[in-house]
């Protein structure tokens, strides 16, 4: 088939794709499983190994993805229940003091993010952002738009949050090089969206404690449980990333038959790395502060309630990128950015953004562009690093322009007690924000790695 063809069935299929989830309200994975049947048949598979296709697809895609997300979210759930997560907010918010408290709710944000969903994490912590306006009678976006940075930035640029290990697993990504890449890109993105934009919407539009916070902040729980100490919360966290990292630089630094590159390619692989987390999160955030086996079995089975979505959307992103290579659309997209001149990492910003903006989720867009980008990536022969930098392009695509769309858009409209109009000149400007300048630091990266 003609690349043509094959470049117009991938717009129509997007197309369409969105046409189901958008206007007719179809759920996104039965939608993304429905698009890929059709692109295969269209796309000329045979019909008998249509459904074999989707099962490559699914069973690729999960046998890693399903795994990372599971550790992941057990670790952010033990941390959450355990009192760690405050132990976290309580001690940075003390030594930093109100002048610098927008660096340690930054701060924040981008560390306990990184086990925990965006959700949680906002919930978890917008009553830090009450008290120190109600103290100071600062706007509450002085405070909140540090906080949401730095939660937005580790949700979307760093692993093993769901976005980055998903688009990670679809374009066969070496998960230490997102790591590196998310966090040079992510961290000064934050800074600019979080402590500079901060500060300067937090003079625009005074946003004053709503109604409902006095009610929100009596009704945290109080526990009579011993709390953990800061440096073992922290340390836990750290664990799989520096793993993960050292497997990474071990193979930068060394041989490939050098004994220790082997020895960190199983201690640094996520599988072992996210599990070493997770045994030592249950023991000493579980047994040393007083929790039972049981107590420990059903936060971490609670934890899982709420991530079987993701990790069935990602696998039915895994499958749509896996007919479109077997359709022969890598090829075809080689040949077009060949002739535009753009470069990958640009070309992959440019569609999670059309995506993005179109459907809103984040987690869609993210799994949709790396289907579409996955075939390019197996055909162009790019380093490691280049493959990174092009997953956090991704992630910057998949984060500018949130806006009704987004659940993202109301949960922070709702816990803030803004309007529509304030959401959007502050949190749709922070994302905005948080994607450009992440995408100009990679842009910079991917030529110079």
């Amino acid at each position: 088939m003609s690349a043509s063809y094959l470049l117009t069935l991938t717009v129509v299929s997007i197309a369409l794709l969105l046409f189901l989830i958008i206007v007719l309200r179809l759920q996104a994975f039965v939608a993304l499983l429905l698009i890929s049947m059709l692109v295969a048949i269209a796309g000329g598979v045979p019909l008998p190994e249509v459904a074999g296709v989707i099962q490559a697809g699914m069973g690729s895609t999960l046998g890693y993805i399903a795994i990372v997300i599971g550790l992941g979210t057990m670790i952010g759930e033990i941390l959450q229940v355990s009192g760690g997560a405050q132990q976290i907010a309580n001690t940075l918010t003390r030594k930093a003091g109100t002048q610098r408290a927008p660096w340690a709710l930054m701060t924040l944000g981008l560390i306990v993010a990184i086990p925990v969903f965006f959700e949680v994490a906002l919930i978890l912590f917008i009553p830090l952002v009450y008290n120190l306006a109600r103290r100071t009678g600062k706007s509450l976006l002085y405070y909140g738009i540090p906080l949401v940075a730095g939660i937005a930035v580790a949700h979307s640029f760093i692993p093993p949050t769901p976005g980055p290990v998903a688009v990670a697993s679809l374009l066969g990504a070496d998960l230490g090089w997102v790591i590196l890449i998310g966090l040079l890109a992510g961290i000064p993105a934050a800074i600019i969206g979080g402590i500079v934009f901060g500060r300067f919407i937090g003079g625009r539009i005074h946003a004053p404690l709503p109604e409902f916070a006095q009610a929100h902040l009596a009704s945290q729980e109080q526990t009579t449980r011993p709390q953990p100490g800061f440096a073992l919360v922290l340390s836990i966290i750290l664990v799989p990333l520096v793993m993960i990292l050292l497997n990474t630089a071990s193979k930068a630094w060394l041989e490939p038959e050098h004994p220790v590159v082997n020895i960190m390619a199983f201690i640094g692989h996520p599988f072992t790395a996210l599990l070493t987390a997770t045994l030592l999160a249950f023991y000493f955030l579980g047994t040393r502060l007083g929790f039972s086996r049981d107590e420990i079995q059903r936060v971490a089975t609670r934890s899982m309630e709420p991530v079987g979505m993701i990790i069935l959307l990602t696998g039915a992103g895994g499958v749509f990128g896996k007919v479109l290579i077997s359709a022969g659309v890598g090829d075809a997209l080689v040949e077009t950015m060949t002739r535009s001149n753009l470069p990958v990492v640009l070309f992959a910003f440019l569609i999670a953004t059309v995506v993005r903006v179109s459907q809103g989720s984040a987690t869609v867009s993210m799994v949709t562009t790396a289907g579409l980008v996955a075939p390019l990536i197996q055909t162009g022969g790019y380093s490691e690093p280049v493959v990174a930098c092009v997953v956090i392009a991704i992630a910057c695509g998949a984060t500018v322009l949130s806006h009704v769309n987004d659940s993202g858009f109301w949960l922070v409209k709702q816990y803030m007690g803004l309007t529509e109009k304030q959401t959007l000149a502050s949190w749709t400007v922070l994302e905005t924000i948080l994607g450009l300048v992440g995408l100009s630091v990679v842009l910079v990266l991917s030529f110079l790695l």
